[in-house]
């Protein structure tokens, strides 16, 4: 491992921790990232696995009681089987649409070009559903009904798209469909869980010859970073939502997207991977 892979498992660690449970599109950026300091390929699709479960390991460990909570409790109390049953509702759609069309949208939509239009197609969709007046059903998640956990599973399904943002489809549907942003938020994480690690077993076994033992030093470093981020998002994110709206993070998709076309329009920055 030479100093320049190790230098690149480092910044896409610190993309991935930061961007996985904003509403601003990990996947966006990770293609943008990887892009301009030319890590792709194989060895990257199989980079990205890891570094998802950097980050998923460190929203398990920040709701690490819940989580305890929940489990204890499936035998003997409702509100934790109606979660859990929640849970497993939203998490079917991506599951069923996954599978059918993954592959083909990896083929056509990863590239930097769809990513910004995503981006600020997204924004302005997330700056009108935050200034929409709000109708609040749902202050907590443990209130959440099965018809609200199907629809927002449905809605993280546009997250298939690059650059639409998992996280934002999610948080963003939360919103539309009676939840408060703290439940909008917490659910979001909460289903994070099981899509993500769904996500990286089915991956890593369709791609598991593209794991080599050479390329470990180069995982754990992107591992490690990318949990220690993940955690600092998490957290501030948290904090931020308790007295802010998610405009800013729309603006920052809008703004980030169009200089993204911009460079493209223009030939200032030769995306590469704009045509795949």
């Amino acid at each position: 491992m030479d100093f320049w892979n190790a230098a690149q498992a480092i910044i896409l660690g610190i993309v991935e921790g930061l961007t996985e449970f904003l509403p601003i599109s990990s996947t966006g950026h990770q293609i943008i990232v990887a892009d301009l300091i030319d890590f792709r390929g194989d060895r990257a699709m199989a980079f990205n696995i890891i570094i998802q479960l950097g980050a998923i390991l460190a929203v398990v460990w920040e709701f690490r009681r819940k989580i305890l909570e929940v489990v204890v409790g499936l035998p003997t109390h409702a509100p934790a089987r109606r979660f859990t049953l929640n849970l497993l509702i939203a998490f079917m759609p991506a599951v069923a649409l996954g599978v059918i069309f993954a592959d083909t949208i990896h083929e056509y939509l990863f590239n930097p070009i769809t990513v910004a239009a995503a981006l600020v197609i997204g924004g302005m969709i997330m700056l009108w559903a935050e200034r929409r007046e709000h109708s609040i059903e749902v202050e907590h998640v443990d209130q959440m009904c099965w018809h609200h956990a199907l629809k927002i599973g449905f809605v993280q399904c546009l997250a298939m798209i690059p650059g639409t943002s998992r996280s934002g489809s999610t948080i963003i549907g939360g919103l539309l469909f009676g939840l408060s942003r703290k439940a909008a938020t917490e659910f979001s994480f909460f289903l994070a869980m099981p899509t993500m690690v769904g996500a990286a077993v089915y991956s890593g076994y369709k791609y598991r010859d593209l794991f080599q033992p050479s390329d470990l030093p180069v995982f754990a470093i992107g591992f490690v970073v990318s949990f220690m981020f993940a955690m600092i998002a998490v957290r501030a994110l948290l904090k931020f939502i308790a007295n802010h709206s998610y405009a800013v993070f729309a603006w920052y998709r809008i703004v980030f997207g169009l200089l993204i076309l911009a460079t493209w329009q223009f030939g200032w920055v030769d995306w590469s991977t704009a045509s795949a």
